[in-house]
């Protein structure tokens, strides 16, 4: 068995990429307001700045910085998959592992994590996170696709209307 190692950076921001567990589904932009509702939940009871997100049909981008002295995102994306599939009542095909331990198959076990260790880093995943709907094909502008962090940014004025 894998012996994954996570950052441990308390108060630190990180770029994560959490998936389906079948690629090519439209789940979580079918779903999106059960998915807002399972993400603000979450946020409510283990408090984290969004710095940047994105949602596509099969995978989702943020960037999250944690409160000082707290470390804990994988509680909180772990939470937020079980209140996600919770509210969705949905299951997927599982491996006996995955039913032995409890778990509906709709995600993959894991997901990708990366410290960002200064403000150009932390620039460089913010374009990428609004970029990504673009990347895949989805639209031709990164303004263009609702489930992203960018309108947010340009509601507060700190993006032009058009976007980045």
């Amino acid at each position: 068995m894998s012996n994954y190692r996570r950052a441990q950076t308390p108060g630190g921001t990180f770029f994560f990429t959490v998936n389906l567990a079948v690629r090519g589904e439209t789940m979580l932009t079918d779903r999106i307001d059960e998915l807002r509702r399972a993400y603000r939940s979450v946020g409510t009871d283990m408090p984290f700045t969004t710095r940047a997100v994105v949602v596509l049909p099969d995978h989702i981008h943020a960037i999250w910085t944690l409160p000082e002295g707290d470390s804990d995102f994988s509680t909180r994306w772990r939470r937020i998959k079980r209140a996600f599939t919770v509210s969705t009542g949905e299951t997927r095909g599982r491996s006996r592992s995955k039913r032995r331990k409890g778990e509906a198959g709709l995600w993959q076990r894991r997901f990708w994590e990366r410290c960002v260790r200064d403000e150009a880093e932390l620039a460089a995943c913010v374009r990428y996170v609004w970029g990504n709907p673009v990347k895949h094909g989805l639209v031709t502008r990164a303004v263009e696709w609702p489930y992203s962090s960018v309108h947010r940014e340009i509601a507060a004025g700190r993006l032009p209307p058009e976007g980045p």
